[in-house]
């Protein structure tokens, strides 16, 4: 049986179950990033002060174009703290200050992202759902940029 846009109903499913936990994580994710951009200490203060917003603006992002995504397949986003808590892989930071703790929890957050996201883009292919394709496929090239980069920070 087919959705109503022609996705079978049980891949739609299995989708929006994937699509949530995802959800979860870029929700974890958007918040750690809040508390490292209010919270951050030391001589990179500035530059990763900003870098931190720019991060957090498209983790939110994310999580609006995931959550309708759920709602495109028939699903129903999760939307509570205490779901996304359950759901997420990424876990809560707390006391992170100093700018290099705060690049390798986002390093690990988004590896953690980066392979959800894979996961995702292979049942959607499977399942000829070019909507997810298209998001995840776009995602996966933004994160794979994005980890460069801050690896390269790093070094």
């Amino acid at each position: 049986m087919k959705n109503l846009i022609g996705i079978d109903q049980d891949k739609a499913e299995q989708l929006c179950v994937m699509l949530n936990g995802l959800l979860a994580d870029y929700q974890i994710f958007y918040q750690n990033l809040r508390g490292f951009h209010w919270n951050i200490k030391g001589k990179d203060f500035f530059e990763l002060h900003l870098k931190f917003e720019e991060y957090y603006n498209d983790a939110v992002v994310k999580v609006d174009e995931i959550a309708e995504r759920v709602l495109t397949l028939e699903g129903e986003p999760l939307h509570t703290y205490t779901d996304f808590l359950i759901s997420s892989e990424i876990r809560e930071e707390k006391r992170v200050f100093k700018g290099t703790d705060c690049i390798d929890v986002i390093v690990k957050n988004f590896s953690i992202l980066i392979l959800k996201e894979r996961k995702i883009l292979k049942v959607a292919s499977e399942a000829n759902d070019e909507g997810t394709v298209s998001l995840m496929s776009d995602y996966i090239s933004q994160t794979e940029k994005t980890l460069w980069m801050l690896n390269s920070y790093l070094k």
